[in-house]
């Protein structure tokens, strides 16, 4: 849709008409809707062009005469509310600063790069884009490399996560609307940050989704954890794909997004000759290369198949990177020792190389997955595949310790922090995912081990959602244990407040001494990880499950090795490292001695090798 015509796919009506009015401004008063028909431009199209003398407009569409008037699909702003009229935008007229910009580590793309994941929501008090541009300067002295945002497209009212947008197109109008977004992602490259956007594509929210009344959206043969499955591969799917992939291509070209995180991916159902995932990388890729910058895909995938980011030409999706829920599951379990729920497996066998979490964890290291072919206890089946630690790209996998999954689907929110007997602990799991070979990821906060949760919180104006919501979470949350008392309303304000950073903490105490710790540790991935395609089968683990300590040995081509050495128990202990040289990094007074390193308890040092 150009700035000067509205065009909607809408072959199920027999008659559109357009509801508008010029937007009300110094020179424009407010003015009553106007309605007119829509000229139909054949395979369920139509068209309506804005008046001479009119720049922008706000509108909406009325199908066969049926009050009330529905908000465009492909939306650029709902100003207001999902259930009201859209309003035209023309980004092209965005005043962009960022003209020289090379993309993410200055053109060499996001691979290996420092992600951290954010929710502009709870970032700061206001919650809003320009609020959190506010605090860029802190990411860039941290060293992030990629700033992972939380979807944004429009949602029900103010409050929520954002997982259950319905106007895919849409900026978020609480956060600041499309205006604000685009000086956000502006900002992050000033800063040398490029911006990664979680785009939700495998289901739309159930409050203001619109979408079945205009066309085909939504297919019944196949079926998601919310119902009907996105129409991939049945009638009128190819306009539907169509959609989707422009809507992707949208946030790359016109907001200069550098990455798209894809939600879910698992549930975009799709028995096409060419899958969707394969076609959207091509297409991204097609993109990146008119505009001379890279653009990157990551996936959230809970099929552990390396299949994923495989190559168009070998068969695979041609996905960047992927998520790696194993890493998460692996470290959590270790450090936390809770094995409820999907942890269960990571917890160990009881016998063989993997009886216990530390035997787990060497594992996942070392292979990508635990489940590459082995059976999941949680699913009932085998699961995965195998990684190729040789020819793999290790990089492909993000690992991390913490994601608004793993700390928002808790029942009270609680994070990594607050759930360790020590901060040694979340130390020594911070230096193990930030120096392995994968591609790291931290969730927002987590670098000064911040004292606030994160909870699930929504704000639906529907009576019957809201009831729905609360009753599923207790639901969900009574199977693995905890008390419906425990999980906080969804609906209660209170809910999204507990939840924002405390932005004062991060120069006090311990707070300071962890954003040390991260910083330090992130500068000193930069010196010890080279840059270009890392290699699972250069990594080693040795680890004493009884014992608790553990050494993830890392000796990437034409680069010194290196040593992570974590003693996990409540005793200090000796933990032998062949070839230990200095001690680069430490946490709690490590020392040095003939045969490795003396640790305290709960500690972790970082040793050259050699």
């Amino acid at each position: 849709m150009s700035a000067r015509v509205i065009e909607l796919w809408a072959p199920r009506p027999d008659r559109v008409d357009i509801q508008w009015s010029p937007v009300a401004g110094p020179s424009v008063g407010a003015r009553e809707p106007r309605r007119e028909p829509m000229t139909p431009g054949g395979d369920g199209w139509w068209r309506w062009s804005l008046p001479a003398g009119v720049d922008a407009v706000d509108y909406a569409f009325v199908l066969d005469g049926e009050e009330p008037a529905l908000p465009d699909p492909r939306s650029a702003w709902q100003p207001g509310s999902v259930h009201g009229p859209s309003r035209t935008v023309d980004t092209a007229a965005f005043g962009w600063g960022d003209v020289d910009w090379a993309g993410p580590r200055d053109g060499a793309g996001s691979l290996g790069g420092v992600f951290y994941e954010l929710h502009v929501g709870t970032f700061t008090p206001e919650g809003t884009f320009d609020a959190a541009a506010a605090h860029l300067d802190h990411l860039a002295a941290l060293g992030v490399d990629v700033v992972e945002v939380m979807p944004v497209a429009a949602f029900p009212t103010d409050r929520g996560w954002g997982y259950d947008g319905v106007a895919l197109y849409a900026v978020q109008d609480s956060y600041g609307g499309p205006e604000a977004f685009a000086r956000f992602v502006d900002a992050c490259h000033a800063r040398g940050l490029g911006v990664c956007l979680d785009v939700v594509q495998n289901h739309l929210g159930a409050s203001g989704n619109y979408l079945s009344r205009f066309a085909p959206y939504f297919t019944e043969g196949h079926h998601t954890p919310w119902g009907a499955a996105v129409n991939l591969d049945d009638d009128g799917s190819p306009e539907v794909r169509r959609f989707l992939v422009e809507n992707a291509l949208r946030w790359l070209r016109d907001f200069h997004v550098d990455v798209l995180r894809l939600d879910a991916v698992h549930e975009l159902k799709d028995d096409s000759p060419q899958h969707y995932l394969a076609e959207l990388s091509a297409a991204v890729a097609a993109l990146a290369a008119e505009l001379g910058r890279p653009l990157d895909l990551v996936a959230e995938s809970d099929l552990n198949d390396p299949m994923m980011v495989a190559p168009l030409a070998d068969g695979g999706r041609g996905i960047t990177a992927q998520w790696d829920d194993d890493v998460h599951h692996a470290l959590h379990v270790t450090l936390t020792g809770e094995t409820q729920g999907y942890y269960a497996d990571f917890g160990g066998t009881g016998d063989g190389p993997e009886r216990g979490p530390l035997g787990v964890l060497a594992k996942v290291l070392t292979h990508g997955f635990l489940h590459d072919g082995t059976y999941s206890s949680f699913r009932g089946s085998t699961w995965g595949k195998p990684v190729d630690r040789v020819g793999f790209d290790a990089r492909r996998l993000l690992g991390y310790l913490q994601t608004h999954d793993q700390v928002g689907n808790r029942a009270a929110g609680e994070r990594i922090s607050a759930l360790v007997a020590d901060p040694g602990l979340q130390a020594a799991g911070a230096a193990l995912y930030l120096l392995a070979p994968t591609t790291p990821m931290l969730f927002m906060g987590e670098e000064w081990a911040a004292s606030t949760p994160w909870q699930f919180f929504t704000s639906f104006d529907e009576d019957w959602l809201a009831d729905a919501v609360r009753d599923g979470r207790r639901a969900e949350f009574g199977s693995h244990g905890w008390a419906s008392l425990e999980v906080p309303d969804p609906q209660d304000p209170a809910t999204r407040d507990r939840s924002v950073l405390d932005w004062a903490e991060v120069a006090q105490g311990e707070h300071a001494r962890m954003l040390r710790w991260y910083t330090d540790l992130v500068a000193l991935r930069r010196r010890l990880v080279p840059p270009g395609p890392t290699r699972l089968a250069d990594v080693a683990v040795t680890f004493d499950d009884d014992a608790r300590w553990l050494v993830l040995r890392h000796a990437p081509g034409g680069a010194p090795a290196y040593a992570v050495a974590a003693n996990l128990g409540g005793e200090p202990c000796q933990v032998p490292v062949a070839d230990a040289g200095d001690v680069l990094l430490g946490w709690g007074d490590p020392e040095r001695s003939d045969d490795g390193v003396r640790l305290p308890a709960a500690s972790v040092a970082v040793l050259a090798l050699g």
